[in-house]
């Protein structure tokens, strides 16, 4: 998996969101907001090829986390990623 270009984590008033940038992205009509964990996931993986193993991973290191609840919250997290399009096939 890789994240889609032009999709940009930003600090936006204390909030973490994802925001479309360029001219390929101008369509995307809604903003996606995104918590801790998540946006800490999507800082690591940005221009990276990744699976859902390495976020798991991640997790994993930065939290006090075991391995399936961060393969449960990973899977969730994908599935609203893929949803969102914020994921390249």
């Amino acid at each position: 998996m890789k994240a889609r270009k032009g999709f940009n984590l930003r600090n936006v008033c204390g909030e973490q969101i994802i925001v479309p940038e360029g001219k390929e992205n101008i369509d995307c009509s809604s903003i996606i907001s995104m918590n801790e964990s998540s946006a800490y996931l999507w800082k690591n993986i940005q221009d990276k090829d990744f699976t859902a193993e390495d976020l798991v991973r991640l997790l994993m290191d930065e939290y006090e986390v075991d391995e399936e609840t961060a393969g449960e919250d990973v899977r969730q997290l994908i599935r609203q990623w893929q949803t969102a399009d914020l994921l390249e096939p």
